[in-house]
Protein backbone atom coordinates (compact mmCIF):
# COMPACT_ATOMS: atom_id res chain seq x y z
CA UNK A 1 0.00 0.00 0.00
CA UNK A 2 0.90 3.46 -0.60
CA UNK A 3 1.39 5.95 2.35
CA UNK A 4 2.81 9.21 2.95
CA UNK A 5 5.99 9.77 5.02
CA UNK A 6 8.00 12.34 6.90
CA UNK A 7 11.67 10.68 5.92
CA UNK A 8 13.48 13.92 8.37
CA UNK A 9 12.75 17.19 10.01
CA UNK A 10 12.71 19.89 7.44
CA UNK A 11 10.47 21.52 4.76
CA UNK A 12 7.98 19.96 2.21
CA UNK A 13 10.14 18.34 0.48
CA UNK A 14 11.14 15.54 3.15
CA UNK A 15 7.89 14.14 2.39
CA UNK A 16 7.54 10.54 0.63
CA UNK A 17 4.83 8.59 -0.95
CA UNK A 18 6.45 5.03 0.00
CA UNK A 19 5.51 1.02 -0.24
CA UNK A 20 4.52 -0.20 2.86
CA UNK A 21 2.73 -3.03 4.32
CA UNK A 22 -0.65 -2.69 5.36
CA UNK A 23 -1.28 -2.93 8.81
CA UNK A 24 -3.54 -5.73 10.73
CA UNK A 25 -6.42 -4.24 13.28
CA UNK A 26 -5.08 -5.42 16.92
CA UNK A 27 -7.67 -5.84 20.06
CA UNK A 28 -9.96 -3.02 20.00
CA UNK A 29 -9.03 -1.56 17.12
CA UNK A 30 -9.83 -1.02 13.35
CA UNK A 31 -8.58 -1.15 10.14
CA UNK A 32 -9.76 1.74 7.43
CA UNK A 33 -9.37 1.96 4.08
CA UNK A 34 -8.88 5.99 3.65
CA UNK A 35 -10.35 7.76 1.24
CA UNK A 36 -9.62 11.06 2.38
CA UNK A 37 -7.37 13.28 5.07
CA UNK A 38 -6.59 16.61 5.33
CA UNK A 39 -3.30 19.03 6.37
CA UNK A 40 -3.54 20.12 9.28
CA UNK A 41 -0.89 23.19 11.20
CA UNK A 42 -0.15 19.62 13.72
CA UNK A 43 1.05 17.77 10.50
CA UNK A 44 3.22 20.28 9.54
CA UNK A 45 4.69 21.26 13.19
CA UNK A 46 5.80 18.06 13.40
CA UNK A 47 7.48 17.76 10.10
CA UNK A 48 8.99 20.87 10.37
CA UNK A 49 10.33 19.13 13.53
CA UNK A 50 8.62 21.60 16.09
CA UNK A 51 7.63 18.69 18.36
CA UNK A 52 10.90 16.63 17.97
CA UNK A 53 10.61 16.13 21.99
CA UNK A 54 7.30 13.87 21.58
CA UNK A 55 7.49 12.20 17.86
CA UNK A 56 11.59 11.78 18.56
CA UNK A 57 13.92 10.89 16.29
CA UNK A 58 12.57 7.23 14.64
CA UNK A 59 11.99 7.58 10.88
CA UNK A 60 9.76 7.34 9.01
CA UNK A 61 6.84 9.42 10.79
CA UNK A 62 3.17 8.87 9.30
CA UNK A 63 1.61 11.66 7.79
CA UNK A 64 -1.98 12.93 8.30
CA UNK A 65 -4.15 13.29 11.62
CA UNK A 66 -7.44 12.53 10.17
CA UNK A 67 -9.09 10.46 7.68
CA UNK A 68 -12.71 9.49 6.22
CA UNK A 69 -12.85 6.07 4.69
CA UNK A 70 -14.69 2.65 5.36
CA UNK A 71 -14.17 0.02 7.62
CA UNK A 72 -12.07 -2.96 6.27
CA UNK A 73 -11.73 -5.38 9.35
CA UNK A 74 -12.15 -5.45 12.96
CA UNK A 75 -9.84 -6.62 15.59
CA UNK A 76 -11.29 -8.78 18.69
CA UNK A 77 -13.77 -6.86 21.24
CA UNK A 78 -14.83 -4.19 18.99
CA UNK A 79 -18.29 -3.57 18.81
CA UNK A 80 -20.76 -0.83 16.78
CA UNK A 81 -18.14 -0.97 13.75
CA UNK A 82 -18.07 -3.78 11.23
CA UNK A 83 -16.77 -3.91 7.17
CA UNK A 84 -18.45 -1.47 4.89
CA UNK A 85 -19.21 1.40 7.56
CA UNK A 86 -18.18 4.82 6.54
CA UNK A 87 -16.30 5.92 9.32
CA UNK A 88 -14.32 9.38 10.14
CA UNK A 89 -11.85 9.86 12.47
CA UNK A 90 -8.22 10.86 14.06
CA UNK A 91 -5.20 9.15 14.20
CA UNK A 92 -3.73 9.34 18.08
CA UNK A 93 -0.43 11.69 17.61
CA UNK A 94 1.34 8.72 19.37
CA UNK A 95 0.72 6.56 16.85
CA UNK A 96 1.81 7.90 13.88
CA UNK A 97 5.33 5.65 13.02
CA UNK A 98 4.80 4.32 9.83
CA UNK A 99 1.89 4.83 8.80
CA UNK A 100 -1.53 7.81 9.87
CA UNK A 101 -3.94 9.22 8.06
CA UNK A 102 -2.47 10.04 4.63
CA UNK A 103 -2.55 6.42 3.82
CA UNK A 104 -4.01 3.75 1.70
CA UNK A 105 -5.16 1.88 4.94
CA UNK A 106 -5.08 2.67 8.32
CA UNK A 107 -5.27 1.08 12.00
CA UNK A 108 -6.61 3.42 14.51
CA UNK A 109 -8.49 2.72 17.89
CA UNK A 110 -12.19 2.14 17.45
CA UNK A 111 -12.96 4.72 20.34
CA UNK A 112 -11.48 7.70 17.92
CA UNK A 113 -13.61 6.74 15.37
CA UNK A 114 -17.45 7.68 14.19
CA UNK A 115 -19.66 6.88 11.37
CA UNK A 116 -19.89 9.46 9.24
CA UNK A 117 -22.25 12.09 8.56
CA UNK A 118 -24.34 11.48 5.30
CA UNK A 119 -24.38 13.70 2.84
CA UNK A 120 -20.87 14.58 2.60
CA UNK A 121 -18.26 13.25 0.76
CA UNK A 122 -15.18 11.95 2.14
CA UNK A 123 -13.27 14.91 1.28
CA UNK A 124 -15.90 16.93 2.92
CA UNK A 125 -15.91 14.63 5.58
CA UNK A 126 -12.14 14.47 6.11
CA UNK A 127 -11.87 18.35 6.03
CA UNK A 128 -14.20 18.52 9.21
CA UNK A 129 -12.79 15.95 11.01
CA UNK A 130 -10.22 18.07 13.42
CA UNK A 131 -11.48 21.35 12.49
CA UNK A 132 -15.46 20.50 13.48
CA UNK A 133 -14.00 18.95 16.34
CA UNK A 134 -11.56 21.55 17.67
CA UNK A 135 -13.89 24.41 17.06
CA UNK A 136 -16.53 22.56 18.68
CA UNK A 137 -14.48 21.65 21.68
CA UNK A 138 -12.88 25.12 22.09
CA UNK A 139 -16.31 26.37 22.29
CA UNK A 140 -18.49 24.08 24.36
CA UNK A 141 -15.91 22.58 26.91
CA UNK A 142 -13.24 24.93 26.79
CA UNK A 143 -14.98 28.60 26.94
CA UNK A 144 -18.72 27.59 27.55
CA UNK A 145 -20.05 29.72 25.19
CA UNK A 146 -23.90 30.88 25.68
CA UNK A 147 -26.25 32.11 23.45
CA UNK A 148 -26.24 35.87 23.22
CA UNK A 149 -22.63 36.13 23.24
CA UNK A 150 -20.31 38.43 21.42
CA UNK A 151 -17.76 35.86 20.33
CA UNK A 152 -14.42 37.42 18.10
CA UNK A 153 -12.53 34.31 16.03
CA UNK A 154 -9.23 34.86 14.59
CA UNK A 155 -7.54 33.14 11.98
CA UNK A 156 -11.68 33.04 10.14
CA UNK A 157 -11.10 31.81 7.31
CA UNK A 158 -8.80 28.45 7.78
CA UNK A 159 -10.56 25.36 8.34
CA UNK A 160 -10.68 25.55 12.86
CA UNK A 161 -11.79 29.64 12.07
CA UNK A 162 -14.66 28.78 9.54
CA UNK A 163 -15.81 26.26 11.72
CA UNK A 164 -15.82 28.40 14.79
CA UNK A 165 -17.83 30.91 12.97
CA UNK A 166 -20.38 28.35 11.88
CA UNK A 167 -20.81 26.85 15.40
CA UNK A 168 -21.15 30.09 17.21
CA UNK A 169 -23.49 31.43 14.82
CA UNK A 170 -25.56 27.97 15.43
CA UNK A 171 -25.47 28.78 18.97
CA UNK A 172 -27.20 31.75 18.68
CA UNK A 173 -24.15 34.45 19.15
CA UNK A 174 -22.99 37.77 17.34
CA UNK A 175 -20.08 36.42 15.02
CA UNK A 176 -17.39 38.77 14.51
CA UNK A 177 -14.73 37.09 12.36
CA UNK A 178 -10.74 38.64 11.84
CA UNK A 179 -9.74 37.62 8.55
CA UNK A 180 -8.72 38.65 4.82
CA UNK A 181 -11.25 41.22 4.04
CA UNK A 182 -11.57 39.28 0.36
CA UNK A 183 -12.38 36.31 2.79
CA UNK A 184 -15.65 38.50 3.79
CA UNK A 185 -18.14 37.12 1.34
CA UNK A 186 -17.65 33.45 2.11
CA UNK A 187 -18.06 33.95 6.18
CA UNK A 188 -20.77 36.17 5.99
CA UNK A 189 -22.44 33.44 4.12
CA UNK A 190 -20.92 31.24 6.85
CA UNK A 191 -22.82 33.43 9.56
CA UNK A 192 -20.48 35.69 10.48
CA UNK A 193 -22.17 38.68 11.37
CA UNK A 194 -19.23 41.45 10.55
CA UNK A 195 -15.78 40.65 8.52
CA UNK A 196 -12.73 42.80 9.93
CA UNK A 197 -9.67 42.73 7.86
CA UNK A 198 -6.95 41.38 9.84
CA UNK A 199 -4.51 43.64 7.40
CA UNK A 200 -5.81 46.71 8.91
CA UNK A 201 -7.61 46.17 12.29
CA UNK A 202 -5.39 46.74 14.99
CA UNK A 203 -6.78 44.72 18.26
CA UNK A 204 -7.11 48.14 20.69
CA UNK A 205 -9.92 49.04 17.93
CA UNK A 206 -12.08 46.56 18.35
CA UNK A 207 -14.27 44.85 21.24
CA UNK A 208 -14.92 44.24 23.92
CA UNK A 209 -15.83 40.67 23.25
CA UNK A 210 -17.64 38.08 25.77
CA UNK A 211 -15.37 35.14 23.82
CA UNK A 212 -11.86 35.05 21.58
CA UNK A 213 -11.32 32.17 20.01
CA UNK A 214 -7.16 32.19 18.56
CA UNK A 215 -6.16 30.11 15.69
CA UNK A 216 -3.46 32.53 15.19
CA UNK A 217 -0.79 32.11 18.15
CA UNK A 218 0.55 35.83 18.39
CA UNK A 219 -0.28 38.95 20.02
CA UNK A 220 -2.56 36.79 22.30
CA UNK A 221 -1.93 39.49 25.32
CA UNK A 222 -3.16 42.53 23.28
CA UNK A 223 -6.68 40.38 22.15
CA UNK A 224 -6.91 39.21 25.60
CA UNK A 225 -6.96 42.40 27.16
CA UNK A 226 -10.23 42.98 24.75
CA UNK A 227 -12.29 40.68 26.64
CA UNK A 228 -15.50 42.11 28.84
CA UNK A 229 -15.76 41.43 31.84
CA UNK A 230 -16.51 37.56 32.62
CA UNK A 231 -14.82 37.43 28.93
CA UNK A 232 -12.69 34.05 28.37
CA UNK A 233 -10.45 33.34 25.53
CA UNK A 234 -8.97 30.17 23.70
CA UNK A 235 -6.11 29.38 21.84
CA UNK A 236 -5.69 26.63 19.34
CA UNK A 237 -2.41 27.61 18.29
CA UNK A 238 0.60 25.88 20.31
CA UNK A 239 3.66 27.96 19.02
CA UNK A 240 6.29 28.57 21.52
CA UNK A 241 4.96 32.20 21.53
CA UNK A 242 1.47 31.07 21.86
CA UNK A 243 2.51 28.97 24.75
CA UNK A 244 4.38 31.71 26.92
CA UNK A 245 1.83 34.14 26.48
CA UNK A 246 -0.68 31.21 28.05
CA UNK A 247 1.32 30.64 30.67
CA UNK A 248 1.88 34.36 31.20
CA UNK A 249 -1.92 34.89 31.77
CA UNK A 250 -2.25 32.39 34.24
CA UNK A 251 -2.46 36.18 36.57
CA UNK A 252 -5.36 36.48 35.07
CA UNK A 253 -7.73 33.85 36.76
CA UNK A 254 -11.14 33.46 34.67
CA UNK A 255 -9.76 36.28 32.27
CA UNK A 256 -6.54 33.55 31.22
CA UNK A 257 -6.06 32.67 27.65
CA UNK A 258 -6.93 28.77 27.62
CA UNK A 259 -6.15 26.01 25.14
CA UNK A 260 -6.53 22.41 25.52
CA UNK A 261 -5.25 19.10 23.41
CA UNK A 262 -7.55 18.18 20.99
CA UNK A 263 -7.88 14.46 20.69
CA UNK A 264 -11.38 13.72 20.19
CA UNK A 265 -13.41 10.54 21.23
CA UNK A 266 -15.72 8.86 19.08
CA UNK A 267 -18.68 10.61 21.47
CA UNK A 268 -16.75 14.41 20.42
CA UNK A 269 -16.99 13.07 16.42
CA UNK A 270 -20.96 11.70 16.76
CA UNK A 271 -21.82 15.45 17.76
CA UNK A 272 -19.65 16.74 15.00
CA UNK A 273 -21.66 14.52 12.97
CA UNK A 274 -24.98 15.80 14.59
CA UNK A 275 -24.18 19.32 13.77
CA UNK A 276 -23.50 18.41 10.22
CA UNK A 277 -26.70 16.30 9.68
CA UNK A 278 -28.72 19.90 11.24
CA UNK A 279 -27.12 21.51 8.38
CA UNK A 280 -25.32 24.22 11.43
CA UNK A 281 -21.93 22.72 10.24
CA UNK A 282 -20.94 22.89 6.52
CA UNK A 283 -17.21 21.41 4.87
CA UNK A 284 -15.08 24.46 3.50
CA UNK A 285 -12.72 23.03 1.18
CA UNK A 286 -10.16 25.26 -0.32
CA UNK A 287 -8.66 22.32 -2.36
CA UNK A 288 -7.49 19.04 -3.38
CA UNK A 289 -4.57 17.06 -3.84
CA UNK A 290 -3.84 13.73 -5.16
CA UNK A 291 -1.41 11.72 -2.31
CA UNK A 292 1.30 11.97 -5.04
CA UNK A 293 0.94 15.45 -4.57
CA UNK A 294 1.40 15.94 -0.71
CA UNK A 295 3.82 17.86 -0.43
CA UNK A 296 2.73 20.82 -2.47
CA UNK A 297 -0.82 20.39 -0.11
CA UNK A 298 2.15 21.08 2.76
CA UNK A 299 3.42 24.22 0.52
CA UNK A 300 0.17 25.72 -0.17
CA UNK A 301 -0.97 25.11 3.43
CA UNK A 302 2.51 27.05 4.63
CA UNK A 303 1.79 29.85 2.41
CA UNK A 304 -1.37 30.81 3.78
CA UNK A 305 -4.38 32.70 2.63
CA UNK A 306 -6.42 29.47 2.10
CA UNK A 307 -10.33 29.52 3.14
CA UNK A 308 -11.13 25.76 4.97
CA UNK A 309 -8.99 23.06 4.28
CA UNK A 310 -6.68 21.32 2.09
CA UNK A 311 -7.79 17.84 1.58
CA UNK A 312 -5.77 15.14 0.13
CA UNK A 313 -7.26 12.37 -2.00
CA UNK A 314 -5.82 9.14 -0.90
CA UNK A 315 -8.09 6.76 -2.98
CA UNK A 316 -8.70 7.35 -6.80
Amino acid sequence: MKAAQITSYGTADVLRVNDVDRPAPGPGEVLVSVEASSVNGHDVIVRAGGLKMVSGRRFPIGVGLDFAGTVVATGADVAGHRAGDRVWGMVHPRQRHITAGAAEYVVVAADRIAHAPEGVSPVEAASLVVAGSTALIALRDSVHLASGERVLVRGAAGGVGSAAVQLAHAMGCHVTALARDRHAPVLTGLGADEVLDHGSTTSDRIGPFDVIVDTVGSELNCYRSRLAQGGRMVTVALSAPALAAIAASSVYGPRRVRTFSANPDTAVLRDVAGHVRSGALRPVVDSVYPLADIAAAHEAFERGGVVGKQVVAVSA
